[in-house]
């Protein structure tokens, strides 16, 4: 069962930030189909028997290394949205995969050090009659959205929302290692949300076909206490453990 609450504390942060004026629209696909993105150590996490995608825009701020206040002037803001889908290790712990990072600030490249996908772009967020409105360009190719969502009631998040919003850790793939970096933050304060326009490129870019049906979207004022761990390779799964499955059984799963 994926935790609301951080599973693990980070005390010795990397960066710290907050992350504001988030949306989730999330999207079922064929297992098989997200598989074949993902790096061998890691299978696709299922809710319902899918794998699921989502596509999350929101505002990175208060951007600082640890040790520097959130008060000082001139700290970045910038937009950001991000493709990911939802992974376990071989150790059985879940996290997240990104498809495709889209950011508006080119000093967040740097992160491709460790193989975060970044994509510099043309980003922008605006709010207007009760609705948040996002859209965003690559420099390089022609991958795009354009979101525009009216945010609803609080709600409390039920086991689906939960699955879809709250992950502990992201992985990454760089010289040939898979990478783990852990996040802490307080739980997202989750609202519905329905969704006005979606247009978007983005899945079809990472390899995936068109979303079919209608989304699942979750909207969240943010959290502001964001704590992001240093980047570290994972140490190899026990070879004959995934949450109880053989060598054989993991590799179907794969399939």
């Amino acid at each position: 069962m994926v935790a609301y609450g951080a599973e693990q504390r980070v005390r010795l942060p990397a960066l710290r930030a907050g992350w504001l004026t988030q949306t989730f629209v999330h999207w079922p696909f064929p297992p098989q189909a997200v598989q074949a993105l993902l790096p061998a150590e890691l299978v696709v996490d299922e809710y319902e028997g899918a794998a699921w995608v989502g596509l999350t825009p929101f505002v990175m701020a208060d951007v600082r290394p640890p040790g520097v206040p959130a008060t000082l002037p001139g700290l970045p803001t910038f937009a950001e949205t991000n493709l990911r889908t939802y992974v376990r290790h071989r150790d059985g712990r879940d996290g997240l995969w990104f498809l495709s990072l889209e950011v508006a600030c080119p000093v967040m490249l740097a992160a491709r050090a460790v193989g975060a996908p970044y994509h510099p772009g043309t980003l922008s967020l605006s709010t207007s009659g009760g609705t948040v409105s996002y859209a965003g360009s690559r420099w390089l190719g022609d991958a795009s959205y354009r979101v525009v969502v009216r945010p609803g009631d609080p709600i409390e998040p039920a086991e689906r929302d939960v699955w879809l919003t709250s992950r502990w850790r992201a992985y990454t793939r760089r010289l040939g290692m898979l990478w783990e970096t852990p996040v802490e933050h307080e739980p997202w304060p989750l609202a519905g949300a329905a969704v006005d326009v979606l247009e978007e490129t983005l899945t079809t870019a990472a390899g995936l076909s068109a979303p079919a049906g209608e989304p699942v979207a979750h909207f969240s004022a943010g959290v502001r206490h964001v704590r992001l761990g240093l980047s570290r390779p994972c140490a190899p799964g026990p070879g004959r453990q995934h949450l109880g499955v053989d060598d054989t059984e993991w590799d179907s799963a794969r399939r």
